[in-house]
């Protein structure tokens, strides 16, 4: 198989690279069930191969590494664990959340809005391509279906090698690829309800085909999902999320395609192209039964038949990816990518505050994302590597909001929408990023590696006139740097200190634009670097397998949102410190108990104040997870448990944590695998995450709380079925 700079994925034989790829999976403790060792599908199959050091991820570092070589913290969540919390009801988002430590548990609906890694943004990749924007829509895991996904690595913490967005940690989802042979089939069907309703039913069906011969091997896999009305535990309707819009009566399709050719003994090429749809599909909606009173009022809204706009909540993604190695190029490893992304993300009718009552709008925002990367890999010595490159990328948005007729939207209680203009919503922009980066790894002993790096990056950013605001032109410069030392016992301990640096450009977007005081060239945004060091320790050995580390993040400048939402940099101190960590235990009848635990603290200080809990909008909570498992390689069960912390900041507000449960059941048979799962398996009534920071936003500015306060589902009951052949 082939390379990217960003996704090395495990090569065939013939093609393997000098070094062998590999960063932590052995050492890695992802938890298929939120905390389980990354191994594979069966825990028992893990602990009679974690001895073993051939497993390969790709993030961490961007060269192959060996296991044994990365300080850092590494988790890997492989097909069989992110398909066992599938099957059990999850998204991907919810089951990532469940599974990494250090990142937040999900907020459920389409947005992933606050869903940091140790408290800061997170950079999502697909094969290596950024699913980021610098507008911040949070719709990264709205990006493809888990049946086409291989497994998803993840590295906690600031990243300078990956450039802007990585100031929390870097998500790499790797797609399934074609093996030489077949063709191999593979269909998947599944249903999930609550039984509370006709119309409570998310249904799915998938199929893929892969195969090919030792030249040329591809793969393509297209899914499908529909899902129905959800429902809370108390067995009531959820709210739309009018906001950020949720995932009720939506369909999606997802068609995932690559071609692998061994052009050579040493050469590979990879062709990889995605085309993604997520729309809602429904007619059910929000009635506000009080818009054309005689004061008007967002009060007493239900949900009711008979919804319909001209503009409808959907994620329209597509994707190609070409991907070239050469393994011996003057004497090096070569990697070479060209990427282009193209997204256009819908929201749906939105109140806002006008003379006389409410007008309903809903934005539509386009990115178009092109790039270029290239990267050389080469021992200087026996113990001495250096892997340097540049990578460029281009980047496009702009923004329209569609506005509804008002006197339509009053007689109907806002259930039907009927355009009268389209309009910019925000100012377009362009910006293009070209950086340089090396980076030298030395086995200094048997026992000590030390490396170091460093990335200079230059972006331009090019803002067009917004509402007679002049646009302009800005500069940002950035000098990124890591270093990092290692120390292996020798006796399956190894312990980490790791210094690293990160680079984030707030929302171009929502800053600019909003007034003719804040122009680009008398106002220009504020770029914000994040600087963390960490302290690390794993350990493989017997019938334990644990991974932790202590880490402190900061940043001169912090984020915040105007009561419009509009973003506003502060010249605030920022920190987040806090303990990730995994740890399970294997047993030999095939059971293996285990958790996860974040710990997290975020907080901000002005110039003249001292630290104080940050803002709970933007906070992260601490979580833990626990799980028991079983399984005699054709049968497993699993019982999951799954807690957020409360959090209060400095002003008082809250966000009341929550805890529910998940079950796993799957057997093998000779005509495939079934699976039954249940989540939240105590029927727990809950307000979400984003449901509580939402009243915060938007309430009482844009409505009462209750619009905004998004519920998490009740108890459901997924059956899957699934067969390879």
């Amino acid at each position: 198989m082939f390379y990217s700079l960003f996704t090395v994925v495990s090569p065939s034989p013939q093609l393997a690279p000098h070094k062998p790829l590999a960063i932590a999976i052995r050492w890695a403790l992802c938890a298929s069930a939120a905390g389980s060792f990354a191994l594979g599908a069966s825990p028992v199959l893990a602990q009679e191969e974690k001895g073993e050091n051939d497993t390969m991820v790709v993030v961490g570092s961007r060269t192959p590494t060996q296991i044994n070589q990365i300080p850092g913290t590494v988790w890997m969540v492989d097909d069989a664990q992110l398909q066992e919390q599938i099957e059990s009801g999850a998204d991907l988002k919810t089951a990532l959340g469940k599974l990494v430590p250090g990142l937040d548990l999900a907020p459920q609906g389409r947005t992933n809005y606050g869903q940091n890694l140790r408290g800061r943004s997170v950079q999502v990749l697909i094969d290596g391509v950024s699913l980021n924007s610098s507008r911040g829509l949070s719709r990264q895991f709205d990006s493809i279906d888990p049946f086409n996904i291989e497994r998803v690595e993840v590295l906690s913490g600031a990243s300078s090698l990956y450039g802007g967005g990585a100031t929390g940690g870097i998500i790499n989802i790797i797609t399934r690829k074609g093996d030489a042979g077949g063709p191999a089939w593979r269909t998947e069907v599944g249903l999930t309800t609550s039984f509370n309703a006709s119309d409570d039913f998310n249904k799915r069906i998938a199929q893929s085909v892969s195969g090919g011969n030792e030249r040329v091997q591809g793969y393509l896999g297209v899914a499908l999902r529909d899902n129905g009305r959800h429902y809370d535990g108390n067995g009531d309707e959820i709210f739309p999320d009018i906001a950020q819009t949720d995932l009720q009566d939506n369909r999606s399709i997802d068609v995932l395609g690559n071609l692998n050719v061994n052009l050579a003994a040493d050469q590979t090429l990879e062709l990889g192209a995605q085309i993604y749809r997520s729309r809602f599909e429904g007619d059910r909606g929000v009635y506000f039964p009080n818009l054309d009173a005689a004061t008007p009022n967002l009060d007493d809204a239900k949900i009711r038949d008979g919804y319909q706009s001209d503009r409808d909540p959907a994620t329209d993604r597509h994707m190609v990816n070409l991907q070239y190695h050469h393994a011996d190029l003057l004497g090096q490893n070569f990697y070479l990518q060209a990427f282009h992304r193209e997204e256009e993300a819908s929201f749906q009718a939105f109140p806002y505050p006008v003379s006389g009552g409410s007008e309903f709008r809903a934005s539509k925002q386009n990115t178009k994302l092109s790039g270029l990367k290239a990267l050389f890999d080469v021992e200087l010595t026996g113990s001495v590597s250096l892997t340097y490159g540049t990578d460029y990328d281009r980047e496009r948005f702009d923004a329209n909001q569609m506005i509804f007729d008002k006197s339509d939207s009053d007689a109907t209680g806002g259930l039907v929408q009927d355009a009268v203009n389209v309009v910019p919503r925000y100012p377009d922009y362009r910006v293009d990023t070209l950086a340089a980066f090396a980076q030298g790894d030395w086995q200094a002993t048997e026992n000590l590696a030390l490396s170091a790096g460093v990335r200079r990056q230059h972006t331009d950013v090019e803002v067009g006139d917004f509402n007679a605001i002049p646009g302009g032109e800005n500069d940002y410069d950035a000098t990124l740097l890591n270093a990092s030392a290692l120390y292996d016992f020798g006796n399956g301990h190894q312990n980490w200190l790791r210094y690293s640096q990160g680079f984030e450009l707030p929302d171009p977007a929502k800053y600019y634009g909003k007034s003719a005081e804040v122009s680009v060239a008398e106002n220009p945004l504020s770029a914000i670097e994040t600087d963390q060091i960490e302290l690390g320790w794993r350990y493989q050995g017997g019938d334990w397998m644990t991974q932790a580390a202590l880490y402190y993040a900061w940043s001169d400048k912090a984020v915040e949102n105007a009561q419009d939402l509009s973003v506003t940099v502060v010249d605030d101190k920022k920190r987040d410190y806090g303990l990730e960590g995994a740890v399970t235990r294997y047993f030999d009848n095939g059971f293996e108990v285990g958790g996860t635990l974040h710990l997290v603290r975020s907080e901000q200080k002005a110039n003249t104040g001292s630290w104080k809990k940050r803002d709970a909008r933007y906070a992260s909570l601490s979580s833990a997870t626990a799980f028991i498992g079983w399984t005699d390689y054709v049968r497993s069960a699993r019982l999951q448990a799954n807690h957020a912390f409360d959090l209060e900041d400095a002003a008082d507000r809250e966000i009341d944590g929550y805890t529910t449960l998940d079950l796993a059941l799957s057997k093998q048979t000779d005509v495939g695998k079934f699976s039954l799962g249940v989540q939240n398996l105590l029927d727990e009534s809950y307000s979400t995450v984003w449901g509580q920071r939402a009243t915060m936003f938007y309430s009482p500015y844009y409505g009462p709380e209750y619009l905004y306060d998004y519920q998490g589902r009740g108890r459901t009951y997924n059956v899957t079925w699934s067969l390879a052949y």
